[in-house]
């Protein structure tokens, strides 16, 4: 991996989408995109392209959600618990959970910022990593260009403060790239470094889109992406997850 000079670029001028919205067709027409280039697309845009949207007022809370809600709404704690696979640790209303996905997040991705309206939340995709294929295959058609594409979101990290943005979806390079058995520059044999790209890509490109901005899409230009490869390879399957 020699990504030589980087460039991160803002795709501004983006509408608002709405579900059924051709996301990739907004892009290009909004980018002028080349080989090599990493898309990196909120997950917002997807998920309301989608139709991952659920209207506030169409929840009944259940007891659980209720008991988990302390001043909170109930009806946001139940979405909660339905895009939930396992709860990791509550303190009313904050909710750590896994998503039918297998990643460990706040609210199981669960968010109300940046909706289409007020009293609705936006969910995660169903399939992050196959809503980037669609949109890889489907900018290749616009434009001819062979990119890459990440999914993003906001994580927060175990014993750190703040967010970053990681990849939950990919298409077209490998999320992961492996220097075990590689040497420095003392001899040194590397036994235990894996270095995880596409989040890194992902942190990268939030720098420039920010969260108020409305700012969905940025381009990564000079990475020089290779191999094939899937999000999901970024999770700790359960059997190497120590904290289970």
């Amino acid at each position: 991996m020699d990504p030589g000079e980087l460039r991160v670029i803002p795709v501004e001028g983006l509408p608002e989408v709405r579900e059924g919205d051709d996301v990739a067709a907004l892009i290009a027409a909004s980018a002028e995109l080349e080989d090599g280039d990493v898309i990196v697309v909120a997950h917002k845009v997807v998920s309301k392209a989608e139709g991952r949207v659920v209207r506030l007022a169409e929840v009944e809370p259940s007891a659980q959600a209720r008991d988990l809600a302390g001043n909170d709404d109930p009806r946001r704690l139940e979405v909660i618990l339905s895009e939930s696979a396992r709860i990791v640790r509550t303190r009313p209303p904050l909710v750590i959970a896994e998503t039918q996905h297998g990643f460990v997040c706040a609210s199981a991705g669960v968010d109300a910022s940046n909706a289409p309206d007020a009293e609705m939340l936006v969910l995660l995709p169903e399939d992050p990593d196959a809503s980037a294929n669609r949109l890889r295959d489907r900018l290749r058609q616009l434009t001819g260009a062979d990119v890459a594409v990440i999914v993003s979101d906001s994580f927060g990290r175990a014993w750190r403060q703040g967010t970053t943005d990681v990849a939950i979806g990919c298409a077209g390079f490998q999320p992961l790239f492996d220097l075990q058995g590689e040497r420095d520059a003392t001899g040194y044999e590397l036994h235990a470094t894996v270095i995880a790209v596409a989040d890194e890509l992902a942190g990268a490109a939030e720098l420039v889109r920010g969260k108020l901005n409305r700012v969905p899409v940025a381009v990564v230009r000079g990475f020089e992406p290779r191999g094939e490869g899937t999000a999901r390879e970024l999770v700790i399957p359960p059997e190497r997850d120590l904290f289970r």
